[in-house]
């Protein structure tokens, strides 16, 4: 199946409804992604089919748990879930968060192509991080155990907000 029916299949069946600008946008990412992969090693998923299901609509899946305006992606790597949230909510504020500035490097200049305003790259190591104003979702996709990225990344969660991995 193409990327374009795997993407449109998948949010159906996730319940997600998403215009044809923005899946044209997260299609574009997956294309970014896979030019920049050959240099920068973002990921191990080489195939756009694979990236559509293994990193689009894995990120996508927790959207309708999202509560709040402001999230952080700790660890994000080439900005999943981060990246994929910002394109179907332009409502929220996303902080990509990563300390490896090639990585970084792409985030920045994948933002840019996308037109993505709501995004926020950062290059530090979360433990040394503080932001000036906490989160309402600290989420991470694959960045350490549960009891590490608790112990490292709790501190930028508000009071009232809620942390993801």
């Amino acid at each position: 199946m193409r990327p374009e029916a795997k993407l449109a299949c998948g949010l159906e069946e996730m319940g997600l409804d998403l215009d044809a600008s923005t899946q044209s946008c997260l299609l574009n990412y997956v294309a970014l992604m896979q030019k920049w992969n050959k240099v920068y090693n973002l990921t191990a998923v080489r195939e756009p089919e694979k990236m559509v299901t293994q990193h689009l609509l894995d990120s996508l899946a927790v959207l309708p748990h999202i509560v709040g305006r402001r999230v952080i992606d700790v660890g994000t790597g080439a900005g999943l879930p981060g990246i994929p949230l910002a394109l179907a909510n332009p409502a929220l504020e996303i902080t990509l968060l990563d300390s490896n500035h090639k990585k970084t490097s792409f985030l920045r200049q994948a933002c840019l192509e996308l037109g993505l305003n709501n995004a926020t790259v950062v290059c530090e190591r979360v433990e040394v991080w503080r932001p000036e104003e906490k989160y309402d979702v600290v989420i991470s996709r694959a960045f350490s155990d549960l009891a590490e990225f608790a112990s490292l990344a709790l501190h930028l969660c508000s009071d009232t907000g809620l942390c993801w991995q």
